[in-house]
């Protein structure tokens, strides 16, 4: 669990390439922090301090685990100041949070894309599409698994709320696909609440099971799995 976030760094109070001016009120950008810095301006700057510290996360959170990772190995993995990592993020869960979007992003993505040319396909079809597209996008690394699946679990009452957030719309995906089903007399007309809910748990631990095991059986026989689950409990009665 995150403790209280550690005190920011004191600055010098002398400008720098990665801090405002001195003289600046705070409420803005003063005509020297909007100066170009090795071709770059301040707001180019930030935005690449911000990437760094998200590969930060990903390599470290990804590799040692959340709650082994201070801000300042962040801070010090990225090259930036303490004072910069308040200035993108509020806290180290803030920044776990940002990670796991990005990549929970990227995978929601891919299914909806997956399954945008396929309304003539089967449901198993349709399925084994969508499986393979969020297992590929989401564990695409082993970092990113670990952050996906184990790291955010149980961190905070906010990363539990992100969480829910986005297992929610994951699962009205299930739920949508299996109206489709029902609609083509394909699946049981009954309600997959429940069901939604139960196939991303098996689909969160198997993912991880694989992966944390060295990844030793093929991605394609994972998804083979996932959508033999997925297909039998649209077809339960």
């Amino acid at each position: 669990m995150a403790g209280s976030a550690p005190a920011r760094s004191v600055s010098s109070g002398v400008p720098t390439p990665d801090s405002p001016a001195a003289g600046s009120s705070g409420k803005g950008e003063s005509k020297a922090s909007r100066r170009d810095y090795g071709g770059r301006t301040a707001t180019q700057r930030r935005a690449e301090r911000r990437e760094r510290l998200l590969a930060a996360g990903l390599e470290l959170f990804g590799t040692e685990g959340y709650p082994a990772v201070s801000i300042e190995r962040l801070c010090a993995t990225a090259n930036v100041s303490t004072r910069n990592f308040y200035e993108e993020f509020p806290s180290r869960e803030s920044l776990l949070i940002a990670l796991h979007e990005q990549n929970t992003v990227r995978a929601y993505e891919a299914v909806l894309a997956a399954v945008a040319g396929e309304l003539d396909a089967t449901m198993p079809q349709r399925v084994s599409k969508a499986i393979r597209a969020y297992v590929s996008t989401a564990a695409a690394d082993p970092r990113w698994t670990r952050i996906a699946f184990v790291e955010v679990v149980g961190v905070s009452p906010a990363v539990e709320a992100h969480r829910t957030q986005w297992r929610e719309r994951l699962s009205q995906l299930v739920e949508a696909e299996a109206a489709l089903a029902v609609s083509r007399g394909e699946a049981t007309d009954r309600s997959y609440k429940l069901t939604s809910m139960a196939f991303f748990g098996a689909v969160n631990e198997l993912v991880y099971q694989w992966s944390n095991n060295g990844r030793q059986v093929p991605l394609e026989d994972i998804c083979a799995e996932l959508t033999r689950l997925a297909v039998a409990a649209l077809t339960a009665p």
